[in-house]
């Protein structure tokens, strides 16, 4: 026994050090996300029920008012990257240029369930779709954006369980509408301002939807009464009268295309209206009215990865600019108008670190320049807040360098400043600027703050910033 023992013992060390040598290799070379998978709810552990997909769910069946909602503001942040889509405040009213001026006060706080869903605001009434754990319910609150003070909420019980956050998505508010989408895909449609509840749809129930990896991240789209959701499934995307919920039409998935984290984006380009959206499959382009609505004018199935967070961004000159993290990169597409035919041409298509890319947020666009927050697989630009030139959109007019990155940071652009927020609930300044960065004050706002991913919001001067579990209002007004 002892000489058997020692005859394959001996050799212990060499069989160490080459599994050692071995895993390191595929540590280097292995890329997760070539192999990445349906969403598993619960990896981190959460032991929560889960209701089964079939479940009948009562949408927004409950309803509670705190007090009545006053309407107390002038401007609005409507929806998803604001009233024009772009992600700029376009307000008159002059915003600090550092702290000094103020914006370190934090006028309100509110604790949330645990996710990555930003806020609306329209006419000093703060919207946002919160999960509350403990009665196991998606949640419509509204607040008073000056004071904090939530005025109703309505709600419908769900079992969701913890998957890196819950709630993702920002509601889409109209003078007469709410519309919102919950992380297992609950749309729900409400009265803005008696809360009472019009319609709701289940889209995995009644669409047969695919629920992406770590939920429902697309934020719905409300457009002259009609209610714009891309489901996948039966209908790569629908159209629904917002007063009554009926459909008014629904696109054709004959490929199979799934819902995507991205969002739909109104593009009207040589006089044509399109709704444009990234899908998980490719990118299209649905015609948004007339007789035509509900038809493919376009699209471009060569635009296919699995996990899609950032919607697209249309330039006014038809090229289309598509980008998504996790070892995606990016595409820049360019429209033509052939005999009022629509035609896309792909025009580059490029790796992280190649060029302009993002893993989250959407970039913004403006004065003929692309600005965002490079993904953490852009190599040596990694996190960092780039500014490009969409004609040279491979190289960079500048970079906030090495000492300056910013995690997944949303941010909006206002007053000719970008307001960017880091992970941890820092605040960033940054010039607009197109010939360098120049960052003009930094501060943390949100104590103990963590995976800050959220879309910002502001109207009246009133910012609204949130991590994963708290929201806060603070005043920028100079």
């Amino acid at each position: 026994m002892r000489e058997f023992a020692y005859k394959y013992l001996r050799h212990l060390p060499v069989v160490v050090f080459v599994g050692g040598l071995l895993a390191v290799g595929w540590w280097l070379l292995y890329n997760p996300w070539t192999a990445l998978g349906p969403s598993l709810p619960g990896a981190d552990g959460y032991t929560g029920s889960e209701s089964d997909a079939g479940e009948m769910i009562a949408i927004g069946a409950h309803f509670e008012e705190m007090r009545p909602a006053v309407s107390a503001g002038i401007e609005s942040w409507p929806r998803f990257r604001g009233e024009h889509f772009d992600n700029i405040y376009h307000n008159r009213v002059p915003l600090i240029d550092d702290f000094s001026q103020g914006g370190t006060e934090i006028l309100w706080s509110v604790e949330l369930g645990e996710g990555h869903a930003g806020p609306a605001i329209f006419e000093g009434l703060v919207y946002l779709l919160d999960y509350d754990e403990e009665q196991r319910a998606d949640m419509l609150r509204v607040f008073s954006l000056e004071t904090g003070e939530e005025q109703w909420r309505r709600w419908y019980n769900v079992h969701i369980r913890r998957n890196h956050g819950m709630s993702r998505t920002v509601p889409a508010i109209s003078d007469e509408f709410i519309l919102t989408i919950g992380p297992r895909g609950h749309v729900m449609c409400v009265d803005r301002l008696t809360g009472d509840l019009l319609w709701g749809i289940d889209l995995e129930r009644e669409w047969n939807a695919e629920i992406p990896l770590w939920y429902t991240g697309q934020c719905p789209l409300l457009d002259d009464g009609v209610a714009v959701i891309a489901p996948g499934g039966d209908a790569l995307m629908i159209g629904v009268d917002a007063a009554t919920g009926d459909i008014l039409w629904e696109v054709p998935n004959p490929n199979g295309w799934e819902m995507s984290h991205s969002s739909i984006i109104p593009f009207t380009y040589e006089g044509i209206k399109m709704y444009v959206y990234s899908a998980v499959g490719g990118a299209v382009g649905v015609a948004a009215g007339g007789p035509q609505a509900g038809e493919v004018l376009w699209e471009v199935p060569e635009w296919n990865h699995r996990v899609l967070a950032a919607s697209p961004v249309c330039l006014p000159d038809g090229r289309i600019f598509l980008t998504a993290g996790y070892g995606a990169g990016s595409m820049m597409l360019q429209l033509h108008n052939r005999n009022g035919t629509i035609e896309p041409e792909i025009l580059s298509t490029f790796r992280p670190g190649e060029g302009l890319s993002s893993e989250q947020q959407t970039p913004v666009y403006v004065d003929g320049h692309l600005f965002g927050v490079l993904p953490k697989d852009a190599r040596a630009y990694r996190n960092q807040f780039v500014c490009a030139d969409p004609d040279e959109i491979t190289s960079f007019v500048w970079t906030s360098g090495s000492t300056a990155r910013f995690g997944l940071g949303p941010f909006i652009l206002a007053d000719d400043k970008f307001y960017l927020l880091d992970d941890d609930g820092t605040l960033h300044i940054i010039e607009k600027n197109l010939r360098a960065f120049r960052l003009l004050d930094s501060k943390r706002l949100i104590e103990d703050g963590h995976d800050a991913w959220a879309p910002l919001a502001i109207a009246d001067g009133y910012m609204l910033l949130r991590d994963d579990q708290t929201m806060i209002c603070i005043d920028l007004k100079r």
